[in-house]
């Protein structure tokens, strides 16, 4: 089970290194001039095979969470509540990936309207997630 552990420790790293950089394109996309179609088309290319890529470690990512969690017995983590708290955080980082690719639709589709300032705040999400997810999983508060 510690090999599965560590697997996963390494998947959820890479997921989210996809996580952390993808809206880093997202703002260089909203800043890319309108006349600069090259510009544009290579950070669109980028954007998308970084995203498809991180949905490929999301899997399985997810997985071998899962096959941690019953490998060890579900019913061992009764009452650990910030498990719970954890679950709810990673549906939240799974909500935050598929936002990922509705914004790149939206810039796909020269429908973005929302400024690079905006999204470098969005890029903090994934930070703040991360953290959070990592302070449950250490110190287990409750």
């Amino acid at each position: 089970m510690l090999w599965v552990k560590a697997f996963h420790i390494v998947f959820v790293a890479a997921w989210f290194a996809g996580l952390f950089y993808l809206p880093r394109i997202f703002v260089n996309l909203a800043t890319v001039p309108a006349d600069s179609h090259a510009e544009r088309e290579r950070l669109l290319l980028m954007a998308h095979r970084l995203h498809r890529f991180s949905s490929i470690l999301m899997g399985v990512a997810l997985l071998l969470g899962l096959w941690a969690l019953f490998g060890w017995g579900a019913s061992r983590f009764a009452g650990s509540y910030w498990l719970h708290v954890k679950m709810l955080l990673v549906v939240a980082v799974i909500g935050y990936h598929h936002m990922n690719r509705r914004l790149l639709r939206s810039f796909e589709e020269l429908a973005n309207r929302r400024s690079h300032r905006w999204f470098r705040v969005y890029n903090e999400v994934s930070v703040l997630l991360f953290a959070a997810i990592v302070v449950l999983v250490t110190v287990k508060p409750f």
